[in-house]
């Protein structure tokens, strides 16, 4: 991989953009390891073709693993256009998270990733070394500059409006079992310095059945700036209806890097989904934004529809593409979790 670029600050001339700017690419990782999902994971790869085949209608997709992984996934996307498969090893399929995070230029030039640590989610599922390389090879492969920030971070866990302001769910980067000994403080300065960001939105929430410890990616999104469409369970029944209004109660109070106070949109999760008796954390909040469209997941159930419309209201000049992620969910993730956006 490419030596950590010096500057100061590491995102000098760089800064994060949001998601629903323009790619140049969707990356995934093949799925190989059968038990991260629960059940038959003979249905997971037919669920990944679905997915690059949706995305590849839209922007180029590549897709990595190495050996029998790269095989498999060879085998399983023939004859698929606008699909590149490259050889970089992975522990598992979350590239949401094990991916880098990458910068766009403030002048004309080549993105920069940014490579922080990765410990699967604070040491829950070893071994994980080939992903914690992964945002590296990734970087070296593209040929652009890294930084490195030192701090544990996945992907999932930050969200951006590509105006300076980030959101964070403190569960999940101010934890010990990823940055122990490290103050909020000291979080939020490495936070701004590396990803170019003026201000840091620490929130709360969580689902049940949720391993990432609470990524904001399932919980709050930006749909544009100072605004955000946040989960909600409104079965007072559930156990994450508390958590969930408690953040939106939380997000409705906060200023974003501009000055505007979030205008904070609820959009409701389906009640309880569950695969053998295990409660999983579905939630619509999981979409994926790529050129021209909006990728939603979706869990065969009744509140699939106001969720879809809810996203064609906030995104009217993109095509929603509702997506079963019936067999994801299974792993504990969706769509969001699966991808890594490459800005243009």
């Amino acid at each position: 991989m490419p030596a950590a670029t010096p500057a100061s600050p590491p995102a000098a001339g760089y800064r994060l953009p949001a998601e629903w700017e323009p790619h140049a690419a969707t990356w995934l990782a093949w799925p190989h390891r059968r038990q991260t999902f629960l059940g038959d994971f003979a249905n997971i790869p037919p669920a990944f073709v679905r997915l690059v085949r949706l995305l590849a209608g839209y922007e180029p997709v590549r897709v990595i693993g190495t050996g029998p992984v790269l095989d498999d996934a060879t085998a399983h996307l023939q004859g698929i256009a606008n699909v590149e498969l490259i050889d970089i090893p992975t522990s598992d399929s979350w590239l949401r998270d094990t991916g880098p995070v990458f910068l766009k230029p403030l002048t004309p030039g080549p993105p920069r990733a940014v490579v922080f640590e990765f410990n699967a989610w604070g040491g829950k599922y070893p071994p994980w070394d080939a992903d914690a390389a992964v945002a590296g090879q990734m970087a070296s492969r593209l040929g652009f500059d890294a930084v490195q920030p030192g701090i544990v971070l996945e992907g999932g866990a930050i969200e951006t409006d590509g105006e300076g302001t980030l959101l964070v769910n403190h569960r999940c980067i101010d934890n010990p079992q990823r940055n122990p000994g490290r103050s909020r403080a000291e979080l939020t300065d490495v936070l701004q310095q590396s990803l170019g960001i003026e201000k840091v939105l620490w929130v709360g929430g969580e689902l049940a059945g949720d391993d990432t410890d609470g990524h904001i990616d399932q919980l709050a999104r930006f749909v544009a700036p100072g605004r955000v469409v946040a989960a909600r369970q409104p079965d007072r029944n559930d156990p994450n209806h508390e958590p969930l209004e408690n953040n939106l109660i939380l997000l409705e109070t906060l200023v974003d890097a501009r000055g505007r106070r979030l205008e904070v949109i609820p959009l409701d999760l389906p009640p309880r989904v569950g695969f053998a008796g295990v409660q999983l954390p579905a939630s619509y909040l999981n979409f994926y934004l790529l050129n021209g469209a909006v990728i939603m997941p979706t869990f065969d159930h009744a509140a699939d529809a106001a969720a879809i419309k809810t996203l064609a209201g906030l995104f009217p000049s993109r095509t929603v593409e509702p997506f079963s992620a019936l067999e994801l969910i299974r792993g504990r993730g969706a769509v969001h979790c699966v991808t890594r956006d490459q800005p243009v």
